[in-house]
């Protein structure tokens, strides 16, 4: 009764202007009791749009949407014509995706990605393309060669990368929820310094066709959302097997909202990374609220694991030399413009994994990496043993300021070097945001991992994270 007084009275207070502020689930909810009208929130959203031009969102909106929308609705799909945000670099039939470089700048694909084919087929509708740093590369959206997103929480400020429109988007309430793919931190980062929930799935549970590759070996497709409860709907709509992806697994997709409410009680959960140097300052900042765990009858304790420093140079070697293969298709003979239109970042990459695949330094560096990377692969097996979770600051601390990466050729693997392990081993991660600073109103995300196929309890361990605190301005804290 209580929970239902809340939800009317939300409903009452938005007095049906600021319906772009409702999350995945209380639109459903709204939209299934008659509480709303679909055309009411995409008005609503629009308005937001227009109001936050300067924060450089979206390259693309669809003219489409709310006929799409109408469709869906009255078909009775589940995700009943909601608009979602989606990062540029998902195909989307009849609808540009650049992938924030100038190499696509006129690329209008035949096809939808697999994850969007699904997303249209349960109801949801593609409001437009998000910007993002170019090929996904770095951390910042600084990269695009449209120029960069501003931080919706502080404009002074970046929002991260490589999904930081989406995430931004997300923030600024100018969608219901979104689509974003990690690399080595590209949902959970940008996440967390926007202050909202990133779900990284486990590599392979959600299908990565139609999607301007970047790493192969890591990249991985989730949802990036106001709440917990609105990461596991997107989840469930996003993933499965898929033929056109031989590395997605043939497994039946789990309910994922099934046990969301069940709590942490009982879990063993290890806290990484709390003695990094670099880390001693926030981490004292958020001690506080890791006792929330505790509070809810999980057992935390610190717990050793590799030195996430070595990480840095295992994901830069793997990653270049993935991207210097994936980027030797643009040619501009089949489609898009030539190489000329590469941007600084994508050609120092290039560079860079090209040499580290040649003759005579293979062995040496990336095979190498390789070796390291199964040393973690090991270290994660040997941690998962003893503990049901795993938590982490999602960064080293807030977002930093717009203009930071000029001349900080290693920005993203710094920003990311906590995440970048838990990536290259392709486990399940979660950022929920964990602390505000009232002075610059930036936020810390916390990074919650599970084994491989485990997502139902990042899912849950989130959700109950996110309803004992009041740092989800969307959550209703208890």
């Amino acid at each position: 009764m209580m929970v239902f007084l809340w939800y009317q009275e939300l409903l009452i207070e938005m007095n049906h202007k600021n319906l772009n502020s409702l999350t995945l689930v209380q639109a459903l909810k709204a939209l299934a009791d008659k509480q709303i009208s679909l055309d009411e929130i995409y008005e609503s959203v629009n308005s937001a749009i227009k109001e936050s031009q300067k924060l450089n969102i979206y390259l693309t909106l669809n003219p489409q949407a709310r006929v799409q929308a109408k469709k869906a609705y009255q078909a009775h799909l589940p995700l009943a014509g909601l608009p979602i945000a989606v990062k540029d670099n998902y195909c989307t039939k009849n609808l540009k995706t650049t992938a924030a470089s100038l190499v696509l700048d006129n690329f209008i694909p035949q096809f939808d990605a697999t994850v969007i084919y699904r997303l249209k087929k349960a109801g949801g509708v593609v409001l437009g393309k998000t910007n993002m740093d170019a090929w996904a590369h770095g951390s910042s959206t600084e990269t695009s060669d449209w120029g960069p997103t501003l931080n919706p929480r502080n404009p002074k400020y970046l929002p991260g990368g490589s999904s930081g429109g989406t995430t931004a988007a997300v923030a600024a309430n100018t969608c219901i929820a979104g689509l974003g793919t990690e690399t080595a931190g590209s949902i959970r980062q940008p996440s967390a310094w926007c202050g909202v929930v990133g779900l990284k799935p486990t590599y392979g549970r959600v299908s990565r066709s139609g999607i301007v590759a970047m790493a192969s070996s890591t990249d991985s497709p989730g949802p990036i959302t106001k709440t917990v409860e609105d990461a596991a709907l997107m989840l469930q709509q996003m993933a499965g097997h898929d033929e056109a992806d031989s590395t997605t697994n043939p497994q039946a997709v789990p309910n994922f909202g099934q046990d969301l409410k069940k709590g942490v009680k009982g879990l063993k959960i290890g806290l990484l990374y709390s003695d990094v140097p670099e880390l001693k300052k926030v981490m004292s900042l958020i001690e506080p609220e890791l006792k929330t765990f505790e509070r809810l009858g999980a057992h935390l304790e610190p717990a050793q694991a590799l030195d996430p420093h070595y990480a840095i140079g295992v994901y830069t070697i793997v990653q270049r030399a993935e991207v210097s293969s994936n980027l030797a298709r643009y040619t501009g003979i089949r489609y898009g413009q030539d190489r000329s239109h590469l941007g600084d970042e994508a050609r120092r990459r290039i560079m860079l994994g090209t040499f580290t695949l040649s003759k005579g330094y293979a062995d040496r560096y990336y095979t190498t990496a390789q070796k390291v990377r199964s040393l973690y692969r090991r270290d994660f097996a040997k941690l998962f043993s003893k503990y049901d979770l795993l938590i982490s600051l999602s960064n080293p601390g807030f977002a930093k300021k717009v203009g930071a990466t000029k001349g900080e050729a290693m920005f993203g693997e710094l920003e990311d070097m906590l995440l970048e392990p838990s990536s290259i081993v392709g486990l399940p991660g979660i950022n929920v945001p964990c602390y505000r600073d009232d002075k610059t109103n930036l936020y810390l995300g916390l990074n919650i991992m599970a084994p491989m196929w485990r997502e139902d309890l990042i899912l849950r361990s989130g959700w109950a994270f996110e309803q004992a605190t009041d740092w989800n301005q969307w959550a209703k804290a208890k």
